[in-house]
């Protein structure tokens, strides 16, 4: 029998907040991240929702700091709220039984170009020895699991923007077969560079609504342009249901569903038809064991790109037919930007939130409904709402799709 899978903790570092207290205030106020971003004034796009008032040597030794990317401080920081949050006393457990899975779509991305142009200018001599452990995708999990000394399974999905959901997901399979006893799951991203604005601008990916920030993010809306670039990182605590119950913990959800597909179409824009989107979900909800009228509330990938909100719609659509209209689907991307690697931790904290707040959060700056996106997006303002059932969606290039579904406690 597969063990039953809560989440205790949860930590989140965003545009909005730093901490799930000034996180979840900035959510259901409706507040945007977005800003312009000086050093990429040079760019077509020169938005970007980034991290203000945060020290990393707060969560971390000083020494360290100079040996870690900047996503690999976020995941640093995500995690520690996550254990203090779980109230979890690290000293009492078995660290053999507790692994770290935290994703990254493109790691130390920052860490790369500095160290480039470090390689043109003085040569390979002056290059950091750290160069290589900064860059690589696993370091937040690996720093996770040597700060604290944990032994169980350590891993790292590296999948586009469905990282995070892999990895949660991933963390949920090996508690549900018994090879832990808590995992720290999650994703972390710090892609706000001067490389990644280059090619996300030669992909003509990104808003280039420059003169109004804040109102670039628009998913779901007739007059969208482009996602917006964010960095952060969401980390939750999963534990086995047994175990959390042994030793007291509160519990924001059970996960029951976890569903994966590939769009087997393009590397970077969605199956037309909606197809991949339509499997990732239906086959999260036939692990969970409920029906399509159970679920009250969707996360969505809702990146305010053209093609991405029109096809999700289609595939939920497709997926709960007329109880598509009951749901509430709201984007949390409208205000905190597209995380890359570490929207779907981000994401899944945001909805876990719903749950024990019974409030769903807004899709901001939906101003023009577009015909095609004909759903219940809570727009612009929060709505007090019970939530029973939520599900997350994330999709990434390559046609990696993820979806998890939680379950109120």
């Amino acid at each position: 029998m597969l063990n039953r899978v809560v989440v205790t903790g949860v930590g989140s570092v965003t545009p909005i907040g730093v901490g799930n207290e000034e996180y979840w205030k900035s959510l259901i106020g409706g507040k945007s991240g977005t800003r312009s971003i000086e050093h990429l004034k040079e760019f077509p796009t020169h938005i970007a929702a980034v991290v203000n008032d945060f020290e990393p040597q707060d969560y971390m030794e000083k020494r360290d700091v100079k040996k870690m990317d900047r996503f690999t401080h976020f995941a640093q920081a995500a995690a520690e709220m996550a254990i203090q949050d779980a109230e979890l006393n690290l000293e009492r457990e078995d660290r053999e039984r507790i692994g770290v899975i935290v994703g990254s779509g493109i790691g130390g991305l920052d860490t790369i170009e500095k160290q480039f142009k470090i390689l043109l200018a003085k040569g390979p001599r002056r290059v950091s020895p750290y160069l290589v452990p900064m860059l690589i995708a696993n370091m937040a999990s690996g720093y996770i699991s040597i700060t604290h000394g944990l032994k169980g399974p350590n891993s790292a999905h590296v999948t586009a923007c469905a990282s995070g959901a892999h990895s949660i997901g991933e963390a949920f399979r090996i508690l549900q077969r018994n090879e832990a006893d808590i995992m720290i799951a999650g994703g972390a991203e710090a892609p706000v560079t001067s490389i990644a604005f280059a090619g996300f601008c030669a992909a003509r990916a990104l808003s280039t609504r420059n003169d109004e920030p804040e109102r670039a993010s628009r998913p779901f809306d007739l007059d969208r342009d482009g996602f917006v670039m964010g960095e952060g990182a969401g980390v939750l605590i999963l534990e086995t249901l047994e175990h959390a119950e042994a030793r007291g913990a509160s519990i924001y959800a059970e996960v029951v569903g976890y569903g994966m597909s590939g769009d087997g179409y393009h590397i970077t824009a969605p199956d037309p038809d909606g197809q991949g989107a339509y499997l990732c979900m239906q086959r999260a909800l036939l692990d969970s064991g409920l029906s399509s009228e159970d679920v009250d509330y969707i996360n969505a990938h809702g990146t305010s790109t053209e093609y991405n909100d029109r096809i999700e719609t289609l595939a939920i659509k497709r997926l709960f037919k007329e109880h598509a209209y009951k749901l509430a689907v709201s984007s949390t991307k409208s205000m905190i930007g597209h995380l890359l690697g570490a929207a779907a931790g981000v994401e899944l904290v945001a909805t876990l939130l719903s749950i024990k707040n019974s409030i769903i959060t807004p899709t901001i700056n939906y101003e023009k409904p577009d015909p095609e996106c004909d759903l219940d997006y809570v727009p612009n303002e929060a709505r007090s709402r019970e939530v029973k059932v939520a599900m997350s969606n994330s999709f990434g290039f390559g046609g990696t799709n993820a979806c998890l579904v939680v379950k109120a406690p």
